[in-house]
């Protein structure tokens, strides 16, 4: 735990802002983000901060702008900025926080920082241009407060979905957990959290019919990183047949849902399945410090995904765990006694599912886990839904594969029929982030990625079709995040400005700022 007063931790904090915020940073720092209490009225709560070199804003829940030096450098909050999509093709990047959008600005922010321990003092949000490998960047990047790296993409489809095709209108991550549980059976009245406090998210009951499913089969469906303007793109021009007949039975959202900040993988699995922000539920990033343990947590890694309970917080209720609460064994419609009330595929944030891939790494005694598998997954070359052999020189990419190999035969092991399927299944896929790291938006790679995907949504959809039974589910498809591509131009790092300071200091991810 840190010893530094609370005047101590703000005067260091102002002189890192003011070093982070120096002109000479403006290509690769677009903003730098923090909260504080105002010291006339602490008990009003934090307030988010918000700075670059152009000025600095305080921002309010109501949605007040207080700017308090120079221009107000998040003045576009627009969740729907840069749509149609032919906008954002015209200009990926925005160079300059001006030209740019920030959705829920103070929300997210004030969200990033609610854990005591385990929130950093300061965070630093990289332009969408910058380029940094050396540190772990690649060509496709996220983690942004923006609105492009924030925009996932969002479906509805199937039982019991009004359908409207595709609508201009945008939703968050956080809704995702409320939406299947009321999918699932849970009453609106018990969507909360361990303690009993109410989620951040909201069911989207807006784009459901009024047909009462009385034994309901839900999937969710995530392709992690997959672009939502992308992918609804190559849905209307027919590369993607899968996504198009989810839309053809039900709705998307062109604005897709914004997804928590930092826009990261497990920050937003964690917030898609909990339905609560990370100073809630804990994972602050894929990267953090915890200064209770003394310990920096790689939380979004193969080998640490199976221990990700660990570092929930115990009070942030998964969906498994609220869908089970109102599901008992003995009551279930399921005919056999030990068959699956919920599953997860393939998934990090597991706790409470009767079915998970990561319990079985857990059992399985791998002390490596996902990374270990090794040639226990299918091999690459052999797969059937890809596109482009080439890509396998991807490392990432051919992990991927495997992996996503592996989850469509795990998907049709547990719907070898309706009777015995999960009430909840969520599947998660991971080729489509290798593609987009690697390329960018819509680079090619970054599209085959998701025909790979769309190849085995198509598959399972088949199977279910052979079932007989595919007008009896409820589909939801999501990713964690958006993408933008980095310019390999901008280069360059923020460490010096930060050690002239002759501060104490940690830089976890990089971009979270922890004051020793």
């Amino acid at each position: 735990m840190s010893t530094l007063s609370a005047a101590q931790v703000s005067a260091r904090r102002e002189s890192v802002v003011a070093a982070l915020t120096s002109p000479d940073l403006a290509s690769i720092v677009d903003l730098v983000v923090w909260v504080e209490v105002d010291a006339d009225d602490p008990s009003a709560g934090p307030v988010a901060v918000a700075a670059s070199h152009i000025g600095r804003v305080r921002l309010h829940l109501d949605g007040r702008h207080e700017v308090c030096a120079g221009l107000d450098p998040i003045a576009n909050e627009d969740a729907m900025a840069f749509l149609p999509y032919e906008r954002e093709c015209a200009s990926p990047g925005p160079r300059t926080s001006r030209e740019n959008a920030y959705p829920y600005a103070a929300s997210r922010i004030l969200s990033l920082f609610a854990d005591p321990t385990r929130s950093p003092d300061v965070a630093v949000v990289h332009t969408p241009r910058h380029f940094f490998p050396e540190q772990g960047g690649h060509v496709g990047e996220h983690g942004s407060l923006d609105v492009i790296q924030s925009r996932a993409p969002l479906l509805l489809s199937g039982r019991g979905v009004a359908a409207r095709g595709i609508v201009d209108e945008h939703a968050r991550l956080v809704d995702v957990c409320p939406t299947l549980a009321t999918l699932a059976g849970v009453t609106g009245s018990d969507l909360r959290d361990g303690a009993g406090d109410p989620l951040d998210g909201r069911a989207l009951t807006a784009y459901l019919g009024d047909e009462r499913v009385a034994r309901p089969n839900v999937i969710g469906i995530l392709w992690d990183g997959a672009h939502c303007g992308d992918l609804l793109h190559m849905a209307e021009s027919g590369e993607l047949p899968g996504i198009a007949r989810l839309i053809d039975h039900g709705v998307a959202l062109r604005g897709g849902a914004v997804a928590h900040f930092p826009s990261v993988t497990l920050t937003n699995h964690t917030s898609i399945l909990t339905g609560v922000g990370p100073g809630r539920h804990g994972i602050v990033g894929n990267v953090f410090f915890d200064r209770r343990t003394g310990q920096t947590v790689v939380a979004n890694d193969s080998a640490t995904w199976h221990r990700s309970a660990e570092w929930l917080r115990p009070a942030a209720w998964t969906v498994f765990e609220m869908v089970n609460s109102h599901l008992p064994q003995a009551d279930s419609h399921l005919p056999q006694a030990d068959s699956p009330r919920t599953a997860c595929v393939n998934e990090a944030v597991d706790r409470g599912a009767d079915y998970s891939t990561m319990a079985i790494i857990r059992d399985s005694g791998i002390s490596s886990g996902a990374a270990g598998l090794g040639d226990r997954l299918p091999d690459a070359a052999d797969s059937t839904h890809l596109h482009n052999p080439a890509h396998l020189g991807d490392s990432y990419y051919s992990w991927g594969t495997q992996v996503d190999d592996l989850g469509l035969e795990q998907m049709r092991q547990l719907w070898e029929s309706l009777e015995q399927a999960p009430t909840l299944t969520w599947w998660a896929s991971v080729v489509s982030d290798a593609g987009h790291h690697a390329g960018g938006p819509r680079s090619d790679i970054a599209r085959d990625s998701l025909r790979d995907c769309d190849s085995r949504l198509v598959r399972f959809l088949g199977h279910l079709d052979g079932l007989g039974v595919t007008d009896q589910v409820t589909f939801l498809l999501t990713a964690d995040h958006g993408f933008e591509a980095s310019d390999p131009t901008v280069t360059g790092s923020w460490q010096q400005a930060l050690q002239g300071l002759g501060i104490p200091f940690r830089d976890e991810g990089p971009g979270f700022i922890y004051l020793l």
